[in-house]
């Protein structure tokens, strides 16, 4: 098993029992602060094994029915989990806005406390986890799961602090104003990584710097008068890029298929830690726009 896939594992087992305790004392409690937290998790819950779904299928080989493999389920996987995170934020300020109207107040804060102090503790330990899964993979899915639970490491400590504020003033409105303000910050968290996976399923092409770097490597060949035609797009953790690079009509197949094999040698070394898939054009003259040969 990779080691994403038992990183996903070890997230939804976090989050099951972070499910557990803050959704029994966010009842209790009446808070709502730590029923949204409760909520947060059970959609961690959800997205962590949706997580080891995606990983599990996306490593599959290519075959008849997927030739480029499976790995836009990992974007997929992001976009999705980026929509639970806005939709849960939605519904945290929609009960921030209502406990502000009915003015209720929260019960058994020592408990709360205890529990969010507790979840704290859980939370970060598994933030440092998938972070350095994320560090060592580069996959985009782990890094969207560090990313969602460092969100929770925030508002968990935001939820204690207000809990830690109420039970010393008895000033119970600053439970729902804190709602909102979590409620926002999971909007904005969650649009980057929407954005991403959005482009990576659209087929969005490598950041500028990444395609000027390319650039300069096929250009650095004495052997190639010129380029054309380059693309790139990004399918979860590979790169696929496609180029046409010009010889001497004078250059046999033979060194032109030497000097090609050693460009896509360079390609893969240029992004040492991702796949890449480099598909290398061979013309004999310039077949671009406005450069057809009769």
């Amino acid at each position: 098993m990779r080691i994403e896939q038992k990183a996903t594992l070890i997230s939804s087992s976090v989050a099951f029992v972070l499910v557990a305790l803050k959704l029994t004392f966010g009842i209790i409690s009446g808070s709502v602060a730590v029923l949204a937290s409760a909520i947060d998790s059970l959609l961690d819950l959800v997205v962590s094994a949706f997580n080891y779904f995606a990983l599990h299928h996306s490593d599959k080989e290519p075959d008849e029915h997927f030739n480029f493999g499976r790995r836009k389920l990992e974007p997929l996987a992001a976009v999705i989990e980026g929509t639970i995170i806005s939709l849960s934020a939605l519904f945290i300020l929609y009960e921030s806005i209502s406990k502000i109207v009915q003015g209720s107040s929260v019960e058994h804060l020592n408990s709360s406390i205890i529990v969010m102090g507790i979840s704290i503790v859980i939370t970060a330990a598994l933030v440092v986890f998938l972070r350095h899964v994320a560090n060592k993979t580069g996959n985009m899915v782990i890094r969207a799961d560090a990313l969602h639970y460092q969100t929770d490491l925030l508002s968990n400590g935001a939820v204690l602090a207000a809990l830690g504020f109420i039970a010393l003033t008895d000033y119970a409105l600053i439970d729902p104003i804190l709602g909102i303000g979590i409620s926002a910050y999971m909007l904005y968290s969650a649009f980057p990584l929407i954005k991403e996976g959005i482009l990576m399923l659209l087929d969005a092409a490598l950041d500028h710097e990444s395609v000027a770097k390319i650039n300069d490597l096929i250009e650095s060949q004495i052997e190639i008068s010129s380029h054309h035609d380059l693309r790139t797009r990004r399918s979860g953790s590979d790169i696929y890029l496609s180029v046409h690079i010009v010889f001497s009509i004078s250059t046999s197949l033979y060194d032109a298929h030497m000097v090609g094999d050693r460009i896509e040698l360079a390609l893969k070394n240029l992004f040492p830690d991702e796949t890449v898939h480099p598909l290398i054009h061979l013309d004999p003259y310039d077949d671009s726009e406005g450069n057809h040969l009769d």
